[in-house]
């Protein structure tokens, strides 16, 4: 076979490509350091109480971001969802809000409007006024302590006022102060444990791809690298995990499977962030969201059950052009970093009173 001079500068060049690709991807295992605010182009800042705990989370673009979006759940507590749908004429947005507080949160993102309209942020109305575009989303968090504390617009104002670049902090913080696990099997184990709020990252040259994770699901979390339960449903005697799924199966085989799950609806909701600065546009997004979706189910099991409302993000600050970077890749790397960002929201979170964190278990 006779290989052309222009063929022949291809198969170099595509064999140099791979072996960076694939010596940063063995350097990046495992992704466990990052952060979302490794993104140029964007901030996040937390609000978080702990008499009970709750809180909530804001993370700003600095100006606006193109914002896709897969919500698979079967009760998704939002606002503005809707204009992230490759139909809307709505081509960026300004930040998301992530709040704990059940649908009673929601009244909470007025506090970032309230903000960024101070901030002379938004799209242009005419005359003096811009009008601020933040699609927000909500876990049930209302459990833990006294359901009548969770945040309110004053809660999610300073959120704003809280947003910088550097490192998110992660655990019990933010929105995810008050999130928990393994809730399915209550009436027949110990208890589920402590949920919390995970971010991981991978830098690939000057490509970015990060993610951001509030861990609030009904199901197990997996340390989906080493294949094994690092929280959820515990066993009766506390020690050890039930396995969601292997109980499933069991209860199932033995034919007595009625009030074995409980999964009521607006109780679980896992919430997760990916962004990048690659630029691309809110139907890549939508698409990128899809497979992002794919990797968290890596870490939670069972996950998009008919009780929760999960959503998941994908957000492009659109402050690197690359032509030979597509919507493949970046997808695939937002599943990894959705998977270790689940993780360490459980693996960083501390416990409180009936429920165990993975760290002290």
């Amino acid at each position: 076979m006779t290989l052309t001079r222009r063929a022949f500068a291809s198969t170099i060049a595509g064999a140099a490509c791979f072996r960076e690709l694939l010596s940063a991807d063995q350097g990046s295992q495992p992704a466990a350091r990052g952060s979302l605010t490794d993104v140029p182009g964007l901030r996040v800042g937390h609000w978080t109480d702990t008499r009970r705990p709750t809180g909530c989370t804001a993370i700003l673009f600095d100006p606006d971001a193109a914002v896709g979006v897969d919500y698979d759940g079967s009760a998704p507590g939002e606002t503005s969802i809707a204009l992230l749908q490759p139909i809307s004429p709505v081509e960026t947005v300004h930040g998301l809000f992530l709040t704990g507080g059940g649908q009673f949160g929601l009244a909470a993102h007025a506090g970032v409007i309230r903000y960024l309209e101070d901030q002379k942020r938004g799209f242009d109305w005419g005359g003096s006024v811009r009008v601020p575009v933040v699609p927000g989303a909500v876990i049930d968090d209302l459990a833990l302590g006294d359901p009548r504390i969770r945040p309110d617009p004053q809660a999610a104002y300073k959120a704003c006022e809280a947003a910088t670049s550097d490192p998110v902090a992660e655990g019990n913080v933010g929105a995810g102060a008050g999130a928990t696990v393994g809730r399915m099997l209550r009436a027949q184990t110990a208890g589920g444990m402590k949920g919390g709020l995970g971010t991981a990252s991978l830098r690939l040259g000057n490509l970015v791809v990060a993610a951001l994770a509030v861990v609030n699901a009904a199901g197990d979390i997996f340390d989906w690298r080493k294949g094994h339960i690092v929280a959820g449903a515990r066993l009766a005697t506390g020690k050890g995990f039930a396995d969601t799924v292997d109980v499933m199966k069991r209860t199932l085989a033995g034919g007595g499977a009625r009030g074995v799950i409980d999964d009521p609806a607006l109780r679980s909701t896992t919430l997760i962030v990916v962004a990048t600065n690659l630029t691309l546009n809110k139907t890549q997004l939508t698409k990128v969201a899809m497979m992002a979706n794919c990797g968290a189910a890596r870490a939670i099991r069972p996950y998009h059950t008919t009780g929760d409302g999960d959503q998941l993000f994908a957000a492009s600050t659109r402050r690197l052009q690359r032509e030979d970077v597509n919507v493949t890749m970046i997808g695939t790397l937002a599943a990894e970093v959705a998977a270790d960002a689940v993780l360490r929201g459980v693996t960083n979170a501390s416990s409180v009173d009936g429920w165990p964190a993975a760290k002290d278990y």
